[in-house]
């Protein structure tokens, strides 16, 4: 049974969003990076999106390519970053846990294993950031035949019939990405997502997050407030990570208290 539907059940029972934070595994090296995600876990994140360091990540901002470069500078390896997954996985059973990755590292392994050691390792979902729907069938039938969810991107510009096959394909969540560009804080969506989050339902969708530009409190309770089942923050995530385990403690605990609907005057990351 799929580690995200008891999540979603319970929270949308209270009447409350998930949080999802993001980090690189192994930045700045595997020990710290275990910390760190035990830390966000323990402050109350919902869920954990982690990525595996790669050398070009296209549709990440300057923030994520730093976190990814120092990972990769200690010495972190796709099989070491899954290790690390394992090790959360048997300290958190129950914990939904997803992925986000790039193709060459899904194809470097061959799509069966790479979605087989996922699984392994206690891996519920996968995001393969830079493979488009038109291209995302082989990657699909992998994921699924190792079970482990495949979760898709919903653009903001996307048509009805994009939006119709996200909602089918995905599993686990939707990523509904903002707006357009790669991951940061340093802009915003421009528009109403509400009518996309409709669609998204109308058409069966697994509950839908929001991604990029999710840095403080006011955006997760924003992002809420379109009708999305919660707020995944990245860069924000990243950046309260390099001031050390408390501050990014704090972060987390702030942005879930927002998503809860409370009221948090200062940016919790300081």
């Amino acid at each position: 049974m799929s580690r995200y539907s008891p999540l979603f059940d319970r929270l949308a029972a209270d009447k409350h969003g998930a949080f999802v934070p993001f980090l690189m595994l192994g930045d700045p090296d595997l020990a710290s990076s275990f910390e760190l995600i035990c830390e966000m876990v323990e402050a109350g994140a919902d869920a954990l999106e982690l990525g595996i360091p790669f050398s070009d990540p296209v549709a990440d901002g300057p923030t994520i390519q730093e976190a990814a470069i120092r990972a990769l500078a200690a010495g972190t390896t796709p099989a070491k970053a899954l290790g690390l997954v394992a090790r959360v996985r048997e300290r958190y059973p129950e914990l939904p846990m997803g992925l986000l990755v790039y193709a060459n590292l899904v194809h470097a392994a061959g799509l069966d294993a790479f979605y087989g050691r996922c699984a392994e390792a206690g891996v519920d979902s996968v995001l393969v950031a830079d493979v488009p729907l038109r291209e995302a069938a082989p990657f699909i039938e992998a994921a699924r035949a190792n079970a482990v969810a495949p979760v898709l991107i919903a653009p903001p510009n996307a048509s009805d019939d994009t939006l119709r096959q996200v909602a089918k394909q995905s599993q686990g969540y939707v990523y509904l990405v903002s707006r357009a560009g790669v991951t940061g804080t340093e802009s915003r969506a421009g528009s109403s997502l509400s009518p996309l989050v409709q669609k998204l339902k109308d058409y069966g969708a697994p509950p839908v997050l929001l991604g990029f530009g999710i840095a403080s409190p006011a955006d997760v309770q924003a992002a809420l407030a379109q009708g999305v089942d919660g707020a995944i923050s990245g860069s924000a995530a990243v950046k309260a990570s390099t001031r050390g385990p408390k501050a990014l403690g704090r972060f987390v605990a702030g942005m879930k208290a927002a998503s809860r609907g409370e009221f948090v005057d200062s940016f919790p990351g300081q």
